[in-house]
């Protein structure tokens, strides 16, 4: 099973492409790069241009998106929201099954702890996905952990569901 992590970010938006298994394994990782001197519109549709071309182009079962954090500036959290709905839009379109995971549970799926650092999470994605080395730039990081994140809960979350049926 294929899956697409993201890191939603208006400015760049992180990505991982992770083969769901034993053991999973990195596809693909990288950013979408907006730029700040265009309209907030425009940085959307350019998001969710990427989207649908990294889905066009893995055809993932499914995405996990990191879930929006609080910052102190209502605006960013408010500008991350729209980031956000774009990236769940491309997402709905496709067809794919979406799941989104707080920060802090990614943390914890990863380093056992929801309060771990970048640093961290970035040590354990390497090791966990036998990689020589953390995947670049930090954004892309962060969008692997996302993917490897679902790889590592799904499994669980399908067994309980079919339990409760």
């Amino acid at each position: 099973m294929l899956i697409l992590g993201i890191d939603p970010g208006t400015a760049v938006t992180g990505y991982g492409v992770v083969r769901a298994g034993t053991p999973s394994a990195l596809v693909e990782c990288g950013v979408i790069r907006t730029r700040a001197d265009r309209p907030l519109a425009e940085r959307l549709r350019d998001i969710a241009e990427g989207v649908r071309e990294l889905i066009v182009r893995h055809a993932p079962q499914a995405m996990a998106v990191e879930d929006v954090f609080y910052a102190r500036n209502v605006r960013t959290t408010l500008v991350l929201g729209h980031a956000r709905g774009v990236i769940l839009l491309a997402g709905a379109e496709a067809g794919i099954e979406i799941h989104e995971y707080a920060p802090a549970d990614i943390k914890k799926a990863i380093v056992g702890t929801g309060s771990a650092t970048k640093t961290q999470v970035q040590f354990m994605i390497a090791k966990l996905l036998r990689l020589k080395e953390v995947p670049q730039p930090a954004d892309a990081a962060d969008g692997v952990a996302a993917a490897l994140t679902c790889a590592m809960r799904l499994p669980l979350a399908r067994a309980l569901s079919a339990a409760r049926r």
